[in-house]
C-alpha cells in the first residue's frame, strides 16, 4: 500500500472515530410484598387570587372553580412515590424508590420546579381554559387510585389515576361530563415541559443521551436530534401512539389507549445554564370525543430505560434504550443482550460478566481469527517474491498489480480471505459500542476502581483542561491503550502488508482511540482491554499451529497443482480489466511519442524566424500575360 492509500485509510478511520463520539442493572426490588398507598392531603402555601371579576372575565362559566387552596396527595407503591396537586389535579412530581442520582441524592424524574404537565381546551365563547386554573377535589379511590373533580359550568371534569403495585405505569383517564354545551368541538391540548436535570457523572453525556422519542400509530418511530446543540423541533400531523422523555436511563412517557391526533416535539439546550442540562417540551391533541365519551385513557411510564421493562409496556416503547442502528441493533437485541442477562442471574459483578462476555464472543469467532492469522501466515511467507516483483517493475503499477495476481493464483491464495473473517467480526464490535454507555444493567454498578461501570473512571484527575480528553484520565483507557499497542505490534510481526505508512498509522490509531474513549463508559475500555488480552492470547496459541516451513511446503503444492490453471469467474475478469488498462496505457504511451515526434519534424521543416502565416501552405502566384 502506498503513502496516499495508507492516508487515506487513516482518514476514513478518524472520520468514522468523529462520527462515533458525536452518530446498569436495575436495583433488585423489595421482597415484600408490593403494595400502594394513597397519603392524605397537605395543604399547600398559597391561596389562589380573589378576584372574582377578573376570573370571571378570563374563565367565564369555569371561573367558580379558579379559586381554592392547592393541596398535595400522594400515591406510592415499590417503586413509585407520585405527588399531585389539587391545583390542576396533575402530577406535580415523580421519584424513583429504587434509584438515586450519581451524587446519592434521591432521584426525581421531574418534581414541581423542572416540569409541568398541563391540559387546555376552548370554550364555545371562545375562552382558552387549563385544567391547571382550576381546583379540584382529591377523593381516594381505595389505596391505589385517586380521583380529582371540579364542578364548572354546570357539569364536572373529572381526573382519575391509578397506580397499581410493583408497577413504573401510572394509569389516567380525563372525562368531561355534562360539558357537551360549554366546551368547543375540537381537541385539547396536552402539554408536558420538562426542564431535564443531571443525574449522572459525565455532563455532556447526560445531556447527549437526552431528547424526545414519538411512535406513530402507522408504526413509523422517529426521534429529536440527541446531540444537537440547537433548538431541535418535529410537527405531526399523522395520529400518534405515545411519546417519551428520555433522559438517558430513565423515560418519562406518555401511551394513549386511543391515538393523539397530532403532536409537536421541541428541545433546546443552553450551555450556560448550570441546573438545566436540557429541555424538552411536548404537545399533543387529544380527540375531543374521546374526553366527552370516558375514552381518553392513557398511562404514564415513569421508570428506568431498561430493555426488559419497557418492550412490556407499549409496541417499540423499548426503542427508547438505543441499541444502535440496523444491523449493530439486532446485534445487540438478539445476541448480547440475551447472553448478558443469562450471566447476571449467576453473577453478582458486571465487570466479570463483560469479561466472560468477551471470552464466549472470542471462542464463537476464533474460526474467522484463525483464518485471518492463516492468511497472514500466507503473505509473511510470498513478501520475498512480492518484494521481487516490485523491485523488477519499480515504475509500472499495473504490470506489478498483474504478476502479483500471478503469483497468487499460482501459490492458491486469496489476500482478501483475511480481511472477510476481520469485517464479519465488525458488527459485534460496533454493537458493544453502542452497548455499554446506554446499558442501565451498569449504572452505579463498581468494578475494581471504577465506581460506575455505565459512565468513566476518573482515577487519575488532571488540575487543568486537556482538549478533546477533558479534565481526567481514566486508567481503563490507559490499559486498554497499551493493550492495543501490544496487539498491534504482535500482529505487524506476521503481516506483511502493514510496511511504510501504514505501519506508522495503525500505531497511531490507538493513540487516537485513546482521546476518544478517555470519556466513554468503563464498562466499554474494561470490554476492550479484555478483548485484546483475549486476541493476543488466541494469536500466541494460533502461532503453534500455523508453521511457516508447512504453509510454504503447501504454497508450493499449490504452485505445482495449478501451473496449467486459468482463472476463472471474477479473478478472470479482473486480470482481463487490468490487461486492457495495461494496454490502453501503453498506446497512451505511444501515441503521445508518435505526436512529439511530428512536433519535431513541423518544427524542423520551417525556417527560423517565421512567423505563423508562413508555416501554412502557400498558394502559387498566378503571372499575368502582356
Amino acid at each position: 500500500m502506498d503513502r496516499n492509500s495508507a492516508i487515506g485509510v487513516f482518514l476514513m478511520a478518524a472520520l468514522l472515530l468523529l462520527y462515533l463520539q458525536f452518530a446498569p442493572k436495575p436495583e433488585p426490588e423489595k421482597a415484600a410484598p408490593a403494595k400502594t398507598t394513597a397519603t392524605a392531603t397537605v395543604p399547600g402555601a398559597a391561596p389562589a387570587p380573589a378576584d372574582s371579576a377578573a376570573l370571571a372575565r378570563q374563565l367565564g362559566t369555569f371561573a367558580a372553580a379558579a379559586q381554592g387552596t392547592a393541596q398535595t396527595t400522594e400515591l406510592k407503591n415499590d417503586r413509585l412515590t407520585v405527588s399531585f396537586s389539587s391545583k390542576g389535579g396533575r402530577i406535580e412530581a415523580v421519584r424513583l424508590n429504587n434509584y438515586k442520582t450519581f451524587f446519592g441524592q434521591p432521584l426525581d424524574i421531574f418534581d414541581a420546579k423542572s416540569a409541568q404537565l398541563d391540559t387546555r381546551f376552548r370554550t364555545t365563547d371562545g375562552r382558552q381554559v387549563k385544567l391547571s386554573d382550576l381546583y379540584f377535589r382529591a377523593e381516594p379511590q381505595g389505596t391505589n387510585a385517586l380521583r380529582f373533580v371540579a364542578d364548572v359550568a354546570g357539569g364536572q371534569i373529572e381526573q382519575l389515576y391509578t397506580l397499581p403495585a410493583n408497577s413504573y405505569e401510572l394509569s389516567y383517564n380525563l372525562r368531561f361530563n355534562g360539558l357537551t354545551s360549554a366546551v368547543a368541538q375540537e381537541p385539547l391540548t396536552f402539554t408536558f415541559v420538562d426542564n431535564v436535570r443531571q443525574t449522572e457523572q459525565d455532563r455532556k453525556q447526560n445531556r447527549n443521551h437526552t431528547t424526545i422519542n414519538r411512535y406513530l400509530v402507522s408504526g413509523d418511530h422517529t426521534a429529536l436530534a440527541e446531540t444537537s446543540e440547537n433548538p431541535e423541533e418535529i410537527k405531526i400531523t399523522e395520529p400518534l401512539k405515545w411519546v417519551a422523555h428520555k433522559h438517558d436511563f430513565f423515560v418519562a412517557g406518555i401511551i394513549a389507549d386511543n391515538q393523539f391526533n397530532s403532536g409537536q416535539l421541541n428541545s433546546k439546550v443552553d450551555l450556560n445554564d448550570s441546573t438545566y442540562i436540557k429541555t424538552l417540551s411536548t404537545t399533543l391533541a387529544i380527540p375531543a370525543a374521546d374526553v366527552q365519551q370516558g375514552k381518553a385513557n392513557f398511562r404514564f411510564y415513569f421508570g428506568p430505560n431498561s430493555f426488559n421493562i419497557l418492550k412490556e409496556v407499549a409496541p417499540d416503547f423499548d426503542r427508547n434504550v438505543y441499541l444502535g442502528w440496523g444491523l449493530f441493533r439486532w446485534v445487540n437485541r438478539f445476541l448480547v443482550l440475551p447472553v448478558f442477562h443469562f450471566l447476571e442471574q449467576f453473577i453478582g459483578s458486571y465487570g466479570i460478566i463483560i469479561a466472560l462476555l468477551v471470552v464466549l464472543i472470542k471462542l464463537v469467532t476464533w474460526p474467522l481469527t484463525y483464518k485471518t492469522y492463516e492468511s497472514q501466515a500466507k503473505m509473511k511467507v510470498l513478501k520475498p517474491e512480492l518484494d521481487a516483483i516490485k523491485e523488477k517493475y519499480p515504475d509500472d503499477q499495473v504490470k506489478q498489480q498483474q504478476e502479483t495476481m500471478k503469483l497468487h493464483q499460482s501459490m492458491g491464495v486469496n489476500p482478501l480471505s483475511g480481511c472477510i473473517p476481520t469485517l464479519l467480526t465488525i458488527p459485534i464490535l460496533f454493537a458493544m459500542f453502542q452497548f455499554f454507555p446506554n446499558a442501565i444493567e451498569l449504572r452505579q454498578q463498581p468494578f475494581l476502581w471504577a465506581h460506575d461501570l455505565s459512565t468513566y473512571d476518573d482515577l487519575i484527575k488532571l488540575p487543568f483542561e486537556v482538549p478533546f480528553l477533558g479534565s481526567h484520565i481514566s486508567l481503563f483507557t490507559v490499559l486498554m491503550t497499551l493493550s492495543t499497542l501490544a496487539m498491534t505490534y504482535q500482529s505487524n510481526q506476521t503481516n506483511s502488508a502493514m510496511q511504510g505508512p501504514m505501519k506508522f498509522y495503525s500505531y497511531l490509531m490507538p493513540l487516537v482511540f485513546f482521546f476518544v474513549l478517555n470519556s466513554f463508559a468503563a464498562g466499554l475500555t474494561w470490554y476492550y482491554l479484555v478483548s485484546n488480552l483475549v486476541t493476543m492470547a488466541q494469536q500466541a496459541i494460533t502461532r503453534r499451529f500455523v508453521d511457516d516451513a508447512k504453509v510454504r511446503a503447501k504454497l508450493e503444492a499449490n504452485k505445482v497443482k495449478n501451473k496449467d490453471k486459468k482463472p476463472t469467474g471474477f479473478a478472470a475478469r479482473l486480470q482481463d480489466a487490468m490487461k486492457a488498462a495495461q494496454e490502453k496505457e501503453a498506446q497512451n504511451r505511444q501515441g503521445g511519442r508518435a505526436t512529439a515526434a511530428a512536433s519535431d519534424d513541423d518544427d524542423s521543416d520551417s525556417e527560423p524566424g517565421t512567423g505563423a502565416s508562413d508555416i501554412s501552405p502557400k498558394k502559387p502566384r498566378k503571372t499575368r500575360r502582356s
